[in-house]
């Protein structure tokens, strides 16, 4: 950059995020921001060169839940952000931190329906939490801080900035945005001991535990709180990562295809402590596992954002927190402990549901998936990261996979398509040398498998797993409840990914059988680039009648 005492907004703006410790954005280039792509030049930023915004705006979607600070993705107008979109509408259901740039027309041309103009304001307004323009350059500074802040604070989402492209090259002697840090609430600590009693007093108990955002220390001090009193813990929808699924308080994830165990827990307890989370449609399947507005159960309900207390469930307690915050206040926290013979069964029952929900039956498939993920479970490094997108075969790393306490899981609860490989791609940008593993299916990745070229660009070494079933297999398991022997618009048919990986530059392996799979995995996971193994996958291998649950042996 010039050393002249004024810089361009696009400077400007380049050197804010450097010293908010920006390290990686995602994009694609467009001419509304050249002024930005000219500043990163000379920057310490790597900019990752995207196929499409939409896998851009994912991957700075799982940057932000992996890393717990904003992912940064640009656009250009029009249908670059149109495009983005779906990364802004994941990001905020996911409460991950992110912030996205679109380029605009100039500031005198807007109004005029100019080429690819969009108000982004009225098009993002219900989708981020803030969505902004800048059209004075002395502002970037103002605004991209108060972006940050938003982003982070309360429930952490998406903020987008819309920039017009005059403005980025105007000059401005403005201040660049210094390193900031954004507070958790702390904890009301005569409220908690409210919880406290409230937790002593019941014999059926339960701690409910999700959203973005939790420290390591704060995870083992929750864990350290829930074994002293033993509480079982359930994980929310693809958040299982917050609390060690090897520990024996915990008892599986309340998702889509909720267990049958975990349904019961969550009906039949009579105080639930929720931490951090929204009690969103997946979580609570769909509203009917509490009574709205007031449940039978006393809930204890725990967040960082205000507007989540009180909600949807009026709780018997609310308590305006972090997660970290409270975790830690927990180690202080001395309860009193009754019924505690009733308090262990209730627990020793759900971890002993959740142990056998683990070892599902044996797939009619070419490839059995059981034995595949058996496989994986013990042979994947301690702290493996996991993705995936959206669709049937998400049920194998959502539902019989064990995740350890160094383990992360990067999963959409938009239930978005295509979401997997970008994740997996920010997931190894940020983590360079960690084993990244992607699981998606054969419609998922086609959502997009350009992004294979992005991954070799980028150096990124990830292992992809394509469950090839030949169907949008989601989609058909409904149809065929629906409408038996009805199939219509479900049959896809597919390329030779191996050879598509090949294409990219990236290893490749089909597995036919279920004996080829471990070597396949080796072969990928020691080659220099990453790469696909293609599994085939019988379509019946999930019984569309059989609702997601049953894949684990539970009726």
């Amino acid at each position: 950059m010039p050393e002249t005492n004024s810089l361009t907004g696009g400077e400007l703006l380049v050197r804010s995020l450097q010293n908010l410790g920006v390290t990686t954005c995602f994009g694609v280039p467009g001419e509304s921001y050249l002024a930005v792509l000219d500043a990163l030049y000379d920057a310490s930023i790597n900019f990752t060169l995207c196929r499409h915004e939409s896998a851009a705006s994912f991957a700075a979607s799982a940057w932000g839940k992996l890393t717990g600070t904003p992912g940064i993705c640009f656009v250009t107008r029009g249908p670059g952000a149109t495009n983005g979109s779906i990364g802004v509408h994941s990001a905020m259901q996911d409460s991950s931190p992110m912030i996205l740039f679109v380029g605009q027309v100039a500031v005198g041309d807007k109004a005029r329906e100019a080429f690819q103009e969009i108000d982004y304001k009225a098009m993002f307004g219900t989708v981020a939490k803030w969505a902004i323009e800048i059209d004075d350059a002395s502002r970037v500074s103002e605004i991209v801080a108060r972006a940050w802040h938003i982003a982070l604070s309360g429930r952490p989402g998406p903020v987008v900035i819309a920039l017009p492209e005059d403005m980025l090259i105007q000059l401005t002697d403005a201040p660049a945005v210094q390193p900031m840090s954004v507070p958790e609430p702390a904890t009301d600590m005569q409220a908690l001991a409210e919880a406290g009693k409230m937790l002593a007093e019941a014999k059926q108990p339960l701690i409910l535990a999700g959203g973005s955002y939790w420290q390591d220390s704060a995870k083992s001090a929750l864990q350290d709180f829930a074994e002293r009193n033993h509480i079982p813990v359930s994980a929310v929808f693809r958040y299982h990562d917050v609390f060690d699924n090897t520990h024996p308080c915990y008892i599986g994830d309340a998702g889509v295809g909720m267990a049958a165990g975990v349904e019961r827990r969550l009906k039949e307890a009579d105080v639930i402590l929720a931490i951090n989370a929204r009690f969103g449609e997946a979580t609570t399947k769909a509203w009917t596992l509490f009574d709205v507005p007031y449940p039978a159960q006393k809930i204890i309900h725990i967040h960082p954002c205000d507007r989540e207390l009180g909600k949807i469930y009026q709780p018997a307690l609310s308590l305006h927190a972090g997660p970290n915050q409270l975790a830690h206040a927990l180690t202080s926290l001395e309860i009193d402990n009754q019924h505690i013979e009733a308090k262990q069964k209730w627990l020793s029952d759900a971890r002993s549901d959740y142990e056998s929900s683990l070892r599902p039956r044996a797939q009619n498939s070419p490839v059995d998936m059981s034995a595949v993920m058996g496989w994986l479970q013990t042979h994947l490094d301690e702290d493996v990261i996991i993705t995936n997108g959206a669709g049937n075969f998400a049920l194998w790393p959502n539902k019989v996979f064990s995740y350890g306490a160094k383990q992360r899981l990067l999963a959409p609860q938009s239930g978005a398509m295509g979401y997997g490989l970008p994740a997996a791609i920010a997931a190894s940008l940020a983590h360079p040398g960690r084993q990244v593993v992607c699981f998606a299916g054969d419609g998922d990745i086609q959502m997009g498998i350009a992004e294979l070229g992005t991954a070799k660009q980028a150096g990124a070494k990830i292992i992809i797993i394509v469950l090839n079933n030949g169907s949008y297999g989601t989609i058909r398991m409904h149809q065929e409840r629906d409408y038996p022997g009805r199939i219509s618009g479900t049959s896809l048919e597919n390329p030779d990914f191996v050879a598509v990986a090949n294409a990219y530059g990236l290893a490749g392996k089909k597995v036919s059988t279920t004996t080829e799979f471990a070597a396949a995995f080796e072969a990928v996971n020691n080659s220099e680039t990453g790469g696909v193994i293609e599994l085939d996958i019988s379509v019946e291998a999930i019984t569309p009648a059989r609702s997601l649950s049953e894949i684990s042996g539970k009726a």
